[in-house]
């Protein structure tokens, strides 16, 4: 059992996933300093590694975004509550996890302040003023921020009160350019979850149960965690006049009649660093992707006195500048190397390199892969050729790797009775013929407690029943449970 005490922030041991995958999860972010917990209960510290990690998927998304022509922005963190109250559906969607400021100077305020949960209200608000003529559009805005949700259950990264995310809010002037871009920005989330994260998903629409508050239709990017669990890692939403017209934001078409804009919005957020750990995991700790690895080449040198030590040190100024261009640390820690290889393994370092006196009398190095702790010696200077390479290779088999574990773990039912079995004793996603009707979702969810995560492509074959109720299906939709 894993020593997990709040007040000191020390964890002895991991625990092992089989047994108990949220403690083990919790575990590793804390073990291996990617979070820990705040004061403020539901929010969190996140570390030096664990922000590394972020700035790491944050950046490449961010090049995404403005390759895309979108400008990055900065709207208040503090909305005032009327702003809310204007658009009825999107109260309701979000006046529970409402965070309020009510007194201000010492004094109550004359309407409360509600911290952001997201900011479509105050975007469309403030770009009426921007916004004339159809010679304005499209407005393209994207922002870098921290989003507060009142959540009840917390886990650290996944679901926090307080958590860091960009979100986009596009305003177009017709509805197939703002479904365009609807479609455009959850391929750039597909992109940075496959070609960065290593994590492959599903993408498709939400159905209207799941939809995003205020959205006229939702689409999403869903992953397969190790215990077979669905993570939503990215949304995008069309809005198509919802909120423009909840706003009287309006422009001046070619026909010199008033309109509204269609708006889109979505976002990506810190969730995927806990999506990292849970879909790379093992009970040693992490396994990074390379691209998004803080350290993509821990060296650990091996010696016994000053003299072994500077013999190693002259040896690595060659070795590092040949792999300027790679992130590389050197751990010359006071501790045992067994002891660094652990703490290395548990950070998820993609390559490790041992140098000792022998090797260095061979003019090599020893190099050790996290994904399989497959061991090789290599010539120092071959190792500018033969560690992009390997990093290369890591990056590609681990996204294989969920890719295999994905498709072991997906089956197609076409009963409501087989889909129940099949999460009573399995893991991972069903997909069915659906006939769309809400009835159905909340059938599976109060026997399975199994959700729908995207509807799929296409549609179902003529005349296929809806694996719930037997009405005509009209699509086919993945199942799961969820986080």
């Amino acid at each position: 059992m894993a020593v997990d005490e709040k007040e000191t922030g020390f964890v002895k041991d991991i625990r092992k996933q089989s047994a108990d995958f949220p403690g083990w999860y919790n575990d590793v972010v804390r073990k291996a300093q990617l979070a820990d917990y705040s004061p403020v209960r539901g929010c969190m510290v996140i570390r030096p590694y664990g922000y590394a990690i972020w700035e790491n998927i944050r950046d490449p998304l961010d090049a995404l975004i403005k390759q895309t022509g979108h400008e990055n922005w900065y709207f208040p963190a503090l909305i005032p509550l009327s702003f809310l109250m204007k658009e009825a559906e999107h109260v309701e969607g979000f006046q529970p996890e409402f965070a309020m400021v009510t007194r201000g100077g010492g004094k109550d305020l004359e309407e409360p302040l509600v911290l952001r949960p997201t900011s479509e209200t105050m975007i469309a608000s403030v770009l009426r003023d921007y916004i004339q003529s159809y010679r304005d559009l499209p407005v393209l805005t994207n922002q870098w921020n921290n989003v507060f949700r009142w959540e009840l259950r917390t886990r650290l990264f996944l679901r926090t009160l307080e958590f860091l995310w960009q979100e986009g809010h596009t305003f177009h002037e017709t509805a197939a350019e703002a479904e365009e871009e609807v479609a455009r920005m959850l391929d750039v989330y597909r992109q940075i979850a496959e070609d960065w994260c290593a994590v492959p998903v599903l993408a498709g629409r939400k159905s209207d149960t799941e939809k995003f508050a205020g959205a006229q239709y939702s689409t999403s990017i869903e992953g397969m965690m190790i215990d077979g669990k669905a993570l939503q890692m990215g949304t995008s939403h069309y809005f198509g006049e919802n909120f423009t017209r909840a706003y009287d934001l309006t422009f001046t078409g070619r026909n010199n009649e008033r309109q509204y804009p269609h708006s889109t919005s979505w976002g990506m957020t810190t969730r995927m660093v806990g999506a990292v750990v849970m879909a790379h995991g093992d009970d040693s700790g992490m396994q990074l992707p390379p691209r998004i690895a803080p350290v993509q080449v821990i060296i650990v040198p091996i010696f016994r006195s000053d003299t072994e030590r500077t013999q190693i040190e002259n040896a690595l100024v060659g070795v590092k500048e040949e792999l300027k261009d790679i992130r590389v640390k050197v751990d010359w820690r006071e501790e045992r190397p067994g002891f660094k290889f652990n703490e290395w393994e548990l950070k998820g370092v993609p390559i490790r390199l041992e140098i000792g006196p022998r090797d260095l009398a061979k003019g090599e190095a020893t190099m050790v892969r996290r994904l399989d702790r497959s061991k090789r010696t290599v010539p120092l200077q071959e190792l500018s050729l033969a560690i992009p390479a390997m990093l290369e290779e890591v990056q590609l088999a681990l996204f294989k790797r969920a890719r295999d574990f994905r498709e072991q773990h997906t089956v197609r039912l076409d009963s409501l009775e087989a889909l129940v079995k099949f999460f009573e004793s399995s893991i991972g996603f069903v997909i069915t013929p659906w006939c769309g009707r809400e009835e159905d979702e909340r059938t599976v969810k109060d026997r399975t407690t199994a959700t729908t995560r995207v509807i799929l492509s296409g549609s179902a074959g003529p005349d296929t029943p809806c694996a719930v109720c037997g009405r005509p299906a009209t699509v086919e939709v993945s199942w799961g449970k969820s986080y």
